[in-house]
């Protein structure tokens, strides 16, 4: 019992009372803990540095959202976006990368609604990132691009073509660096490979239109869609060309030796038979070397990927490819071969197929005509494809689309076949004429005899169309002038073109053309009509219509006028053209038509613009003759100030080469200008008013328009300051023409005669006309000259009006205050070289009969005369005169205070006269 006792105090059991905490064992664990608040403010705080849309998510959120996997939030973000990047666009240019990034990413997303938000994105941001800030970034956005047309599912397919459709229209040139891999996209959009059956081994594969009835459209409107945007793929690949030309009416070359090399050459150095003329292969300053060597360019040092279709063999690559695809789709769309009839008519949605093959065969066309060796791509499509065309695009030309609108009301456009045109606006002349673009381009003038069926077909088909009436649009017109000018390089005989050409001018004698249609159709007669003028004079043979349309040019111009000014600058430098190769119905036509062009009041020359005029100036060089009603329009519009000064010089500068005065060493035309007809339009322009207008002028009285003093009989008319500046600067001209005839004498006789028979007498005279009579004597006297006393009258009346004109003149008349020094000098040039001229003005100085306020005028006159260095001389022989005046003025003054400018005139007297020492007596004999 002992042992068990023991053993139980051991492990003695611990009794609790109530109301006793439980003692803490020794290895108990301390589980208690405190806690405090933690204070955030900042993060509940917005961003202050990226901004927010509505719901608080700023650029960051937006993206990292983007690669959740919910579509709902996707969705949300790329609307979330568009929301923050219109109201703060500044944000695109600080995320431009992960934006751009981010939004490619889902141009494959699964959901329909992710892609169609990321394609409204795309489009938003088209509008704000330029071409050279996306560029960086766009073999990722064209990468993503590629993935999504590739995409297995079709949804995505359909979709990557809306992405398509925004970046050609927004980034056509970035997009078509990488046109390899995007065409080949755009053919495994309509087709798959399959093993040729000809072939055993797979080296090759052809493609095959695929079928997919999974799709929500039909194969025929996917293949149109597809080839739509294949269309316009491969016309941003010929906008991007370096080589631009006139689509439809671009020469094509038969050979690869048919390059015409301009000749430019400066005449001013060969007017007087000094020297020959030598002329080189080509153009510019250095003369070409003929040399078999050729400079390698930059795209052969490129890979084959990276040039796209700008090689050769790319090209032939895809040619190869895309031709067989189109052709099984002209096919099926083409109308039963039960009905091969003249116009067949066509189903909308088949029109539509049919005219997007032929367009991108046309632009493939034309880009092979980019290449070097354009001869041997022809070669290479007609040995091709030529079959195969004339055999399935042929077969049932002309196309017609089938119409089921019906009309109200008839009309004769509408009735016409080649007018038809359905709700959607498809145009079936274009279909017609883009296969005969296509078509001609494979013929030339060696394959005639061989390709003269189906050539038959297209001459009828373009001569019908051009002739049957139809209002045309400016594509249509383009398209068809190509067609026709095609097939006149190729049968260049006149049976064959003459027919052609009518049928153009058929169409242009239509009334309200278009701009553009006008324009075109000048352009194609334009380049006939160069291309007949290069032929030797040996096998050259005239049309008749491109005569009869040259000789229409003129009046067409006179008739047009001002209310279509670019219509005009064709017109004009058409006729330039034809009037430079001296073409006889055109130089007719154009003098028949001189009067009403060159009108001073109405004509084409006063109405156009700057350039449009010195075109029109020019052509009068080409005048057959200048008769005298002519020079005298002429000589208004010179004066009228309706073209610049400088132009009018220009045309006096023609007018003085067409006359017997020009100096030539060769014989001129005879009878051109009439010697007596060009000293009236001389004279003319010089005075710069006509009879009418100088008397109209003898009624006007008094300020502000007239200057008038009581010593002179003639009041001068003040012009305003820009009629002065522009007949002033004529007026050096006339002088310069003048002074650069031969017999000077004579030539002063003449103007004598006329200034004294129209200007002499007259009461009121402009002053612009009184300072340009004396610079024209200034220029013409010499000493074999004669000058009549009535002359010498009439130019110191003049002197005196001009000199008191300029000595009146308020500081604060600025317009009038230009004038005086060009005024000053021919006053003092004529007084200067006619001292008789002097003496007359100073006898015309009777103070006696003038008011008092006009006494200092005549005081600071005599003043200013005699500190003249050039007068001095003359002064000084007239002394007596001078000293009389000053008598005369004392007389007046007697009784009065003197007055400071009778001071000065003592003083000037005293100086410049007085202390001469041929002066008969001191200044104070007079007093």
């Amino acid at each position: 019992m002992t042992k068990k006792r023991k053993r139980q105090e051991d492990f003695q059991k611990v009794k609790l009372k109530v109301g006793k905490k439980k003692p803490k064992l020794e290895n108990a664990t301390d589980t208690t803990f405190k806690t405090k608040a933690i204070q955030i403010p900042e993060q509940l705080k917005e961003d202050g540095v990226l901004p927010t849309q509505n719901r608080k998510l700023n650029i960051k959120d937006l993206l990292s959202q983007m690669h959740h996997y919910s579509p709902g939030v996707k969705h949300n973000a790329l609307l979330g976006l568009k929301e923050l990047l219109s109201q703060y666009p500044f944000v695109i240019d600080a995320h431009l990368s992960s934006i751009i990034s981010e939004v490619a990413a889902v141009f494959t997303d699964k959901d329909s609604s992710v892609r169609g938000a990321a394609v409204h994105l795309l489009q938003f941001l088209a509008s704000k990132i330029r071409a050279e800030q996306i560029a960086p970034f766009f073999p990722l956005v064209s990468a993503h691009l590629s993935s999504a047309m590739t995409h297995i599912s079709e949804g995505i397919q359909e979709d990557s073509l809306k992405v398509l459709d925004v970046l050609l229209e927004a980034y056509p040139a970035l997009l078509t660096d990488r046109s390899i891999i995007l065409l080949k996209n755009f053919v495994e959009l309509i087709s798959h490979q399959q093993l040729s059956k000809r072939l055993k081994s797979r080296d090759k594969l052809s493609w095959m239109l695929s079928v997919n009835p999974n799709r929500r459209v039909t194969s025929q409107q996917w293949r149109l869609n597809v080839l739509t945007r294949l269309k316009k793929f491969l016309q941003a690949v010929v906008d991007g060309s370096s080589d631009t030309e006139d689509e439809g009416l671009q020469e094509q070359k038969d050979n690869s030796h048919s390059v015409r090399n301009p000749v430019c050459i400066s005449w001013k150095l060969h007017a007087n038979n000094q020297q020959h003329i030598q002329l080189f292969e080509s153009g510019g300053l250095r003369p070409k070397i003929n040399s078999s060597f050729r400079l390698r360019s930059l795209t052969s040092v490129m890979d084959s990927a990276e040039k796209g279709l700008s090689s050769a063999e790319n090209l032939k690559g895809f040619i190869e490819i895309i031709i067989p695809l189109l052709i099984e789709c002209w096919i099926e769309a083409s109308p039963a071969q039960s009905a091969p009839i003249l116009g067949n008519l066509l189903e909308s949605e088949s029109q539509q197929l049919m005219q997007q093959v032929l367009s991108i065969i046309h632009l493939l066309w034309k880009l092979t005509k980019r290449h070097d060796e354009t001869y041997k791509m022809e070669l290479w499509l007609r040995m091709n494809y030529l079959v195969d065309f004339k055999h399935h695009f042929m077969r049932h030309f002309p196309y017609s689309l089938q119409d089921t609108v019906k009309h109200k009301k008839k009309d004769p456009c509408k009735s016409n076949r080649n007018c038809m045109k359905s709700s959607n606006n498809i145009d079936h002349l274009l279909l017609n004429l883009t296969l005969c673009d296509i078509m001609v381009s494979l013929a030339s003038a060696s394959t005639l005899q061989t390709d003269s069926g189906w050539l038959d077909m297209i001459r009828k088909f373009v001569t019908d169309t051009l002739q049957d009436g139809s209002k045309l649009n400016s594509k249509q017109v383009n398209r068809l002038l190509g067609v026709t000018w095609r097939l006149m390089q190729i049968q260049q005989n006149k049976v064959a073109t003459e027919p052609l050409i009518k049928a153009v001018y058929t169409l242009y004698q239509q009334r309200n053309l278009l701009f553009p249609v006008r324009t075109l159709l000048l352009k194609f007669f334009s380049k006939v009509y160069q291309k007949e003028d290069l032929r030797t004079q040996r096998i050259r043979s005239r049309s008749k219509v491109l005569s009869r349309w040259l000789a229409g040019l003129p009046q067409q111009l006179a008739l047009l006028g001002l209310r279509n000014p670019e219509l005009s600058n064709q017109l004009i430098d058409i006729i330039h053209s034809a009037a430079s190769r001296s073409n006889k119905e055109l130089l007719q036509s154009l003098q028949a038509t001189a009067a009403r062009i060159y009108d001073p009041l109405e004509g084409t020359l006063v109405l156009l613009p700057a350039e449009a005029q010195r075109r029109l100036v020019q052509l009068v060089y080409f005048l057959p003759c200048l008769p005298a009603s002519l020079l005298a329009c002429l000589s208004r519009c010179c004066i009228m100030g309706r073209m610049s000064s400088d132009l009018a010089a220009t045309l006096i500068g023609i007018l003085h080469m067409r006359s017997s005065f020009a100096g030539w060493k060769c014989q001129v035309q005879d009878n051109s200008v009439n010697d007596v007809d060009y000293f009236s339009f001389l004279f003319s322009t010089l005075i710069g008013f006509s009879r009418e207008e100088l008397t109209s002028l003898q009624g006007i009285r008094g300020k502000p328009h007239i200057s008038q003093t009581q010593l002179s009989p003639i009041r001068l008319y003040l012009t305003d300051l820009d009629q002065f500046l522009h007949h002033w600067a004529v007026t050096e001209v006339i002088c310069h023409s003048l002074s650069t005839i031969p017999s000077q004498s004579q030539c002063f006789d003449i103007l004598q005669t006329g200034i004294c028979k129209y200007l002499v007498g007259l009461v009121v005279i402009p002053d612009s006309t009184a300072g340009s009579v004396l610079c024209a004597i200034n220029k013409l006297l010499d000493q074999a000259c004669i000058i009549s006393e009535n002359l010498h009258r009439f130019l110191a009346s003049c002197c005196y009006s001009l000199l008191y004109f300029l000595l009146t003149i308020d500081r604060e008349d600025a317009e009038h205050l230009q004038k005086r020094d060009m005024l000053w000098r021919s006053c003092i040039s004529a007084l200067a070289l006619l001292p008789r001229l002097l003496r007359l003005m100073l006898q015309s100085l009777q103070v006696s009969r003038i008011c008092r306020e006009e006494l200092p005028v005549v005081a600071q006159l005599l003043r200013l005369l005699m500190q003249h260095g050039q007068l001095r001389s003359h002064m000084i022989t007239n002394e007596f005169l001078v000293q009389q005046i000053i008598k005369d003025i004392m007389t007046l003054k007697s009784g009065e205070v003197q007055e400071q400018w009778l001071t000065d005139l003592h003083y000037c007297f005293n100086i410049y006269l007085a202390s001469h020492p041929q002066t008969p007596g001191p200044i104070n004999t007079v007093y």
